[in-house]
């Protein structure tokens, strides 16, 4: 049974109602890469899913980033031609215009090649997901996903926009 205080808190939240973001795993280490990003003024490439929750994600982190100064792009794969999550030529695109850190937003949890492909190159990447991982995890620099086999986070329905921040 749902009672009124229950109700009250989901219809209208404060921050106080959330859970500590940092109880994510590697949320603590993508946090600290950003912040040299920032310290640095390295180029940040933002790659996203194309659906409703991938383009919010690219939107609210794209604001957040550039308001501390921190030059963003951002890549959306065309669904008909790319398909979804990561893929090689987009890689190759964005390591041909100087980007040093790749930011998934909805997507990368299953790009274990592509990864691999950018680590081999010196390119760092966050993953910041919320679908299921394979039976193996990319080898990225941080992989921030509520449903990571081994969360710690009470909360495992997030969106791919709530991830991200």
């Amino acid at each position: 049974m749902v009672d009124d205080e229950s109700i009250n808190v989901f219809l209208n939240p404060t921050r106080d109602d959330f859970y500590d973001p940092f109880l994510m795993k590697k949320k603590k280490k993508a946090v600290e890469r950003i912040i040299k990003a920032i310290n640095t003024k390295e180029k940040v490439m933002i790659y996203g899913d194309y659906d409703v929750d991938g383009i919010t994600s690219i939107t609210v982190l794209k604001k957040y980033l550039s308001e501390r100064g921190l030059e963003t792009g951002y890549y959306i794969p065309n669904r008909l031609e790319e398909g979804y999550g990561l893929n090689k030529d987009a890689i190759e695109k964005i390591i041909e215009q100087k980007y040093t850190l790749i930011i998934t937003v909805d997507c990368g949890i299953s790009g274990i090649e592509e990864i691999d492909m950018c680590n081999k190159l010196g390119i760092d990447v966050i993953v910041t997901d919320h679908h299921e991982q394979l039976e193996e995890l990319p080898k990225a620099y941080a992989i921030i996903d509520a449903k990571r086999k081994d969360n710690t986070y009470p909360f495992r329905g997030l969106a791919g926009c709530r991830s991200c921040i």
